[in-house]
């Protein structure tokens, strides 16, 4: 099995900082994608960002210019700093990956415990 673990969350003033991670343990054959994802109270999850395991990246128009994701392929983690934060940000936050555990399966879409960011003065 695959477990991804975040760490990072909190409150923060607006305008401020924070750094999130999530790393994947597990047996783990390679892993393509990874991507953050936020949910607000009411609303429906939606892509904060994504990185490919090319390192090409994605972001939602809501965050660019403020985050950035990056990936440490060496540690199985995938990183989300975010910058100028605003308190339309407060979220859950949740990271995905996309696993192959061996090389003879597809990968399968893996998710953290989520992790809250709560942007107030």
């Amino acid at each position: 099995q695959v477990q991804l673990v975040e760490d990072g969350g909190g409150l923060v003033q607006p305008g401020g900082s924070l750094r999130l991670s999530c790393a994947a343990s597990g047996t783990i054959f390679s892993i393509n994608d990874m991507g953050w994802y936020r949910q607000a109270p009411g609303k429906q999850r939606e892509l904060v960002a994504r990185i490919t395991g090319s390192s090409s990246t994605t972001y939602a128009d809501s965050v660019k210019g403020r985050f950035t994701i990056s990936r440490d392929n060496a540690k199985n983690t995938v990183y989300l700093q975010m910058n100028s934060l605003k308190p339309e940000d407060t979220a859950v936050y949740y990271c995905n990956m996309a696993v192959r555990q061996t090389m003879y399966y597809a990968a399968r879409q893996y998710w953290g415990q989520g992790t809250q960011v709560t942007v107030s003065s």
